[in-house]
């Protein structure tokens, strides 16, 4: 081989050395290779962690790059969103978050962040049910109307837990206690887990909770079922009679769930992960996973997600108003 082939041949392998290195963190940073970490603002055992796990093959399948869920919860959700907002918004960091983002600017004095200015909504995915559970070991109670007369005989005396002041699982049973016109003491928890344990512990009463991180512990007796805080019974739990059949007409609460990115993500991007997700809620094993977590999948455009989350702002800030919660 001569020196001017050696030449050649050096030059074509650094060349394709080059592209491959400058396709490699192109696709990375359009979300098509490496890694793409979801910060769930949320604890392990949460609906939304529970959701995130259950797309996440399909997920990593569709955006081809494989899927990381880094759940960084605390204050209220505050912490895990922080991050997310500090992060390149080149569609290698994403979340999917539950309706309590929209809650925080009412219920919070000061945040990190602003929502939804320091974001950017891809796609709000669908809905998960709520329901109301007691520690049948504390609470004998099996219905709506048993359990709001022994609310109002023991005023402001059992205790409530949730997964963060401010959240929505706090805001849902605030809005059941003040239909019920009955009183009950407030415990937030650093996370859904720590909630459901110390509930199933007997160290809380009753507490609001999504429907798939608690439903184990239904079918298991370990806890108890009082309603759901939807319009219709959930087709994961038809068992369950919904507050607007026992009684409660206006208590209906619904915990949206959504996929949204840090500010200033492009165009481009933003088309490719909503694709990606649609993709990845359409698959079999998601569908199937999803039915049985009782969740509605109603996928939205970004557009859509955009303008949902300000009109969701306006209409939670008026609930925190309406439920006289103050801003901590």
């Amino acid at each position: 081989m001569t020196s001017k082939q050696n030449f050649t041949r050096r030059s074509v392998l650094a060349a394709t050395a080059a592209a491959a290195a400058a396709g490699a963190w192109h696709f990375t940073a359009s979300g098509q290779s490496g890694n793409i970490r979801f910060i769930l603002p949320n604890a392990t055992g949460s609906g939304v962690d529970a959701i995130t796990r259950a797309a996440q093959p399909a997920l990593s399948k569709a955006l081809n790059a494989a899927v990381v869920v880094d759940n960084q919860p605390g204050a209220g959700g505050v912490v895990g969103l922080q991050a997310l907002a500090r992060s390149a918004p080149d569609g290698s960091t994403l979340s999917i978050v539950s309706n309590n983002v929209v809650i925080l600017p009412s219920v919070l004095k000061s945040l990190p962040f602003d929502m939804p200015g320091d974001f950017t909504p891809i796609a709000v995915v669908g809905a998960t049910p709520m329901v109301l559970v007691v520690n049948p070991a504390k609470v004998s109670a099996t219905n709506s109307k048993e359990f709001i007369a022994l609310l109002k005989s023991k005023p402001g005396t059992l205790n409530f837990a949730s997964g963060g002041n401010g959240t929505i699982l706090h805001l849902a049973t605030e809005l059941f206690l003040e239909q019920a016109g009955a009183t009950a003491k407030h415990i937030p928890y650093k996370g859904v887990g720590p909630m459901v344990t110390d509930l199933i512990g007997g160290q809380v009463e009753f507490a609001t909770a999504a429907l798939p991180s608690v439903q184990p512990h239904i079918k298991s007796g370990a806890l108890r079922a009082i309603g759901t805080l939807a319009a219709q019974r959930s087709q994961a739990a038809p068992e369950i009679p919904t507050f607007v059949e026992q009684g409660l007409a206006n208590l209906v609460v619904e915990a949206w769930f959504a996929v949204i990115g840090p500010k200033g993500m492009s165009a481009g991007n933003v088309k490719k992960i909503h694709d990606a997700v649609v993709v990845a809620f359409a698959d079999a094993a998601v569908k199937d996973a999803m039915a049985k977590q009782g969740n509605t999948i109603r996928i939205g455009t970004p557009e859509q997600a955009q303008a949902e989350f300000k009109s969701e702002l306006t209409k939670y800030a008026s609930l925190v108003k309406k439920t006289g919660l103050e801003p901590q």
